[in-house]
């Protein structure tokens, strides 16, 4: 018997470059078909701010704060923080925003407080401690008469 040798299968070839040519032609097609992003617009628009006044505002410049006998604060009828709290952030709150306003207003800031006759001396502490937190220096006090005054 004679052996039949077999010629081995050439190996398959792929042409590289007219896949080349391919990517580069979907390249271009997508770099072309795709939308530019369009630029932002300048929007003129103004942010909320302090604004300066050259002449003074009229505007209330005294908050009263009374001291009820129970040590609960109120200011313009509304209650502020609990008796038992530590220290009166809702109260220091407002006052800076007052003595924020009353500087934008050129308006000096005064604060009087009002105690009823048996009220804690602790609770009048702590609004002070209040005011001078908000950065409010003109605190008056209001005595006699049945509401503080």
């Amino acid at each position: 018997m004679v052996a039949v040798r077999r010629k081995p299968d050439p190996r398959p070839e792929m042409p590289i470059a007219p896949m080349i040519d391919v990517v580069f032609l979907m390249l271009i097609y997508f770099m072309v078909s795709a939308t530019l992003q369009r630029q932002e617009a300048d929007i003129a628009f103004q942010l909320p701010g302090v604004a300066e006044q050259d002449e003074p505002l009229e505007m209330p410049d005294e908050q009263i704060i009374e001291i009820s006998e129970a040590g609960q604060v109120i200011v313009n009828e509304f209650a502020y923080d609990s008796p038992a709290a530590p220290r009166f952030s809702e109260l220091t709150a407002m006052l800076t925003r007052f003595r924020q306003a009353s500087d934008a207003n050129r308006v000096e800031a005064i604060v009087t407080v009002a105690p009823s006759d048996d009220s804690l001396h602790h609770a009048i502490v702590k609004v002070m401690d209040a005011c001078s937190r908000a950065g409010i220096d003109h605190v008056n006090f209001a005595i006699g008469g049945d509401d503080g005054f």
